[in-house]
């Protein structure tokens, strides 16, 4: 176990350090999300944060190759050579997609491909883990295991619409499952407690949790699609090695019992993403759009409608997170009965907290109902105030404007030179020598790219 935060530590901490790197390299190459009609920021704001993220998985697995206590996870290295190829092709295809905006028919050949170097390297499936049955031919398993990667991808990219949101719920899902594996190969595998599934998650969860610092509302940096596809790559590549690959028959009865839960784990893991991704799909396919169409109905939006402010938007989705996750994990320690019951209990907080009466209060610092520091609502009883020129640019006796009630106020107001109301355009554009850098930048870009919905 010690080994393992070890590295989960390392992974966090070359995050953490990078990630200023990672910033500098967005806005220096241009890999900025613009403010859009259906977005929740409200400054234009570097991405490539999952480059920070890959460098720190990458850092952690050099290091765990170093460590006696793994020496049977690289003598046998197809598997990790794998992984680590397969997550540098989707976050080298993040990248791009970040500073050009590649149109979704590129990005899906570039997740199968990344998807079916990971699998032909042997991270697979190949059988179900109930009763040990084996089904179809290894062909059959090879396009299953594709699939549930391009799915594992997509779905958490569908979710990173909020700042911090992607990466905590896969912090909390993923130290979820990192227990369990860990309980599962002691069982399995008494006196060697090395297994790549839990090293993979243990680096997986330490770079979430040394990117949520610049990440947390208010965001300094998103962590793109380099990011979001590069930790969905990474939570299925953890759960493949658990689904199938350690015999139930040798594990404990708590362990085998249900005997799905190597299935289950991981989608409760992905509870969140996947009933996102898929309400999406239903809803655009049904109104005769395309699946990868934007729109403003994500779970996200939904909490800020709600009257949630952005950041306990958040936190109600990471309980929510929390409370499938630990039910799942919980049944390799207590019975199906005890874990039902403390699973209703959550749900039934978990409500309490979605639809109790916290909506629509303003925040402590002064963040506004449904939308947070520096976010307006979807909805609200109060009307957008009406667009108002800087104050370089007002007519002689004009009103002066209300003064900022927070900083993201002040900082959009001194990044666009004259606040927006809403969705609505200001009146004018401001004189091309006032405007900011970025803005200039982030001008040209336009409102079709479905790649996130921030």
């Amino acid at each position: 176990m010690r080994a393992y935060l070890l590295l989960l530590l390392i992974a966090a901490a070359a995050t953490y350090v990078l990630t200023p790197l990672a910033r500098w390299c967005a806005l220096r190459w241009g890999a900025i999300t613009a403010v859009r009609s259906r977005d929740v920021h409200s400054i234009p704001t570097p991405r490539l944060g999952g480059l920070a993220m890959w460098a720190g998985i990458m850092v952690g697995l050099v290091m765990a190759s170093q460590l006696p206590f793994l020496a049977d996870v690289f003598d046998r290295p197809e598997p990790v050579i794998g992984i680590a190829a397969a997550a540098t092709i989707v976050c080298a295809l993040g990248v791009a997609d970040d500073i050009w905006d590649l149109d979704w028919m590129t990005k899906l050949v570039g997740q199968v491909l990344a998807a079916f170097v990971m699998a032909s390297m042997g991270v697979q499936l190949y059988q179900l883990p109930i009763d040990g049955v084996v089904l179809g031919s290894d062909r059959i398993w090879l396009g299953l295991t594709v699939l549930v990667v391009v799915v594992a991808m997509n779905a958490v990219n569908f979710v990173d619409g909020l700042d911090g949101l992607a990466a905590g719920l896969i912090a909390i899902g993923g130290a979820g499952f990192f227990l369990y594996s860990y309980q599962l190969t002691r069982d399995a595998s008494p006196g060697d407690y090395s297994n790549l599934a839990t090293l993979v998650v243990a680096l997986l969860v330490g770079a979430c949790v040394g990117f949520l610092p610049h990440n947390f509302n208010p965001a300094r940096i998103f962590m793109g699609d380099s990011g979001s596809m590069l930790i969905g790559l990474v939570i299925a590549a953890a759960g493949i090695q658990v689904t199938g690959q350690i015999d139930p028959a040798i594990a404990s009865t708590r362990q085998s019992f249900p005997a799905f839960l190597p299935i289950l784990l991981p989608l409760a893991v992905l509870l969140l993403p996947l009933l996102d991704m898929g309400l999406a799909v239903i809803r655009r396919v049904g109104s005769g759009k395309s699946p990868f169409h934007p729109d403003r109905m994500h779970l996200h939006h939904r909490m800020l409608a709600l009257g949630h402010s952005h950041r306990r938007a958040v936190i109600i989705l990471y309980v929510w997170t929390f409370v499938f996750t630990g039910a799942a994990t919980a049944l390799v320690w207590f019975s199906t009965t005890a874990v039902l019951v403390g699973l209703g209990v959550g749900v039934l907080a978990a409500l309490v907290l979605t639809l109790g009466p916290l909506r629509g209060r303003s925040t402590a610092g002064g963040g506004t109902p449904g939308g947070g520091p520096g976010v307006r609502p979807p909805t609200g009883p109060e009307p957008a105030p009406a667009p108002q020129n800087a104050p370089e640019h007002r007519a002689a006796g004009a009103p002066a404007p209300a003064p900022a009630r927070h900083a993201a106020d002040a900082h959009r107001r001194a990044w666009h030179a004259a606040p927006a109301a809403g969705p609505a355009v200001a009146a004018g554009p401001a004189p091309a020598a006032a405007a900011h850098p970025l803005t200039r930048l982030t001008d040209a870009l336009h409102d079709a790219d479905p790649r996130t919905d921030r």
